[in-house]
């Protein structure tokens, strides 16, 4: 995991922390694999490029996706991480000073609902979708390879909603939000004011 764990995280929290940028990875190296690379892992659809605009690749729309999903997955680390209690050195203008706490919870919180409806929607609308229904939920035995990578890419993002709001929770409460007052950790004393012991 990137970055030091934050004090009094559960151990819980620390491991859906780090598993929750895998939900976000497969469908990306999916998409990119499909539209980039030229691979048939869909059947049955356009090879156009959509509603894009002429000006824009569909690869390098692709590509950009994918790395502000996958960047917005990592996002939850900070959760769990000291980076999410203290602004990062290469942050201009806020470095070191603390994140207040709300900053995290507010984005987290509607991003957990919004990913919590938006993923499993698609999903189900996909898979249920004439070629993958019969594919996937009738024909079991004739099971198409390209419905079974669609599947195992995106049903992965399913989960991050939960668990971006379960990491949200467990930061609401660590951070004095939720649950009562936070114990109040000490602070290092400043250089000058440190007394010497024999």
């Amino acid at each position: 995991m990137h970055g030091t764990t934050a004090r009094g995280v559960p151990a819980w929290a620390r491991r859906v922390a780090v598993l929750t940028p895998f939900t976000v990875l497969p469908s990306g190296i999916w998409r990119i694999a499909e539209v980039t690379l030229g691979l048939p892992l869909t059947k049955n659809v356009d090879s156009g490029d959509g509603d894009l605009p002429g000006w824009l690749p569909a690869e390098f729309y692709v590509v950009a996706l994918s790395l502000v999903a996958e960047t917005l997955g990592f996002l939850a680390v900070g959760l769990v991480a000291t980076w999410g209690e203290v602004w990062p050195r290469w942050v201009p203008f806020l470095r070191g000073r603390p994140v207040r706490p709300m900053a995290a919870i507010v984005p987290a919180a509607l991003g957990a609902l919004a990913l919590s409806y938006l993923w499993p929607s698609v999903v189900i609308r996909s898979l249920a979708e004439d070629g993958w229904r019969a594919t996937l939920l009738h024909d079991v035995g004739t099971l198409d390879w390209r419905a079974a990578v669609y599947a195992a890419s995106y049903l992965p993002l399913v989960a991050w909603g939960p668990m971006l709001a379960a990491l949200t929770y467990a930061y609401a409460v660590r951070r004095g939000v939720v649950g009562g007052r936070r114990a109040r950790l000490p602070r290092p004393a400043p250089e000058g004011n440190r007394t010497r012991r024999p």
